[in-house]
């Protein structure tokens, strides 16, 4: 039987129900996850119609991050969509509808109430804040823990293209400031925004406060560059993927537009 990252999360949930940080972990991966939504009908442009059931005078509708998950649920052909788990959040965020998470087919079954994907959605939207300062002097990084450090790495993992390396260092800044400083270069242009707030959901779901890491966006000549990649931890960043590859067009592809539910 495959194990899913899902999977995994919430048996460290479970086996902690006090542990902040594993909650934490387990929304993350939901919301980085593929998940397949079961439809009553074809989806029609973006317009998608879920299947919806009630449990206890609550909807839900049936979310699966494996296709053979979905289909060994229906035990037959239903037409279904494809789609992130945030912007399966922010869909459902405000109209009282739960989640019914591979519900009957995996360790992971979980009824996940209108009230948390709420919070999912609003945590997902929390935008990362801009300021000026500039770095006096820089140093290896030091007392970040270790779960900032994985969520990091596994942000960064799935920004193919976007960039080509990150570099994590200790920051003392003019004027006396203090702090840790992610620079990144051979950002593709536009791609700022996105990699930002990948940075600022690592934050988010390993607990700590925003604003506890800066990002600058640099370019391989810059001399700050030249002096993080003496001294700090580097992350590079995963090729871009192969090209030919067709691109999916499908409702809740952009996570920026959520599918309209009918």
């Amino acid at each position: 039987m495959t194990t899913t990252p899902i999977d995994t999360a919430h048996a460290a949930m479970e086996a902690a129900p006090d542990d902040d940080a594993a909650r934490l972990r387990f929304y993350e991966r939901l919301a980085d996850a593929e998940l397949f939504l079961m439809l009553t009908r074809e989806p029609q442009g973006d317009d998608i119609s879920p299947e919806v059931f009630e449990v206890q005078d609550s909807a839900f509708v049936l979310g699966f991050d494996l296709e053979e998950r979905l289909s060994g649920f229906a035990g037959r052909a239903v037409p279904y969509v494809a789609l992130s788990g945030r912007a399966l959040a922010r869909m459902l965020a405000g109209q009282g509808i739960g989640l019914a998470l591979n519900i009957e087919v995996a360790p992971s079954s979980i009824l996940l109430p209108p009230q948390a994907l709420e919070w999912l959605s609003q945590t997902l939207d929390h935008a990362p804040s801009q300021g000026e300062a500039r770095p006096q002097s820089l140093h290896a990084p030091t007392g970040l823990p270790e779960a900032l450090l994985q969520a990091l790495d596994a942000k960064l993992a799935m920004t193919a293209g976007l960039a080509r390396k990150a570099y994590l260092a200790r920051v003392t800044y003019e004027g006396g400031g203090q702090g840790h400083l992610l620079g990144i270069t051979g950002a593709v242009a536009g791609a700022e925004g996105a990699l930002a707030q990948a940075i600022n959901e690592a934050l988010v779901f390993s607990g700590l406060e925003a604003g506890a890491l800066d990002v600058a966006f640099l370019t391989d000549s810059d001399p700050l560059t030249a002096q993080l990649a003496g001294v700090a931890l580097r992350f590079d960043l995963p090729e871009p993927e192969t090209p030919g590859r067709v691109e999916r067009l499908a409702p809740g592809s952009d996570p920026d537009k959520p599918p309209i539910l009918r």
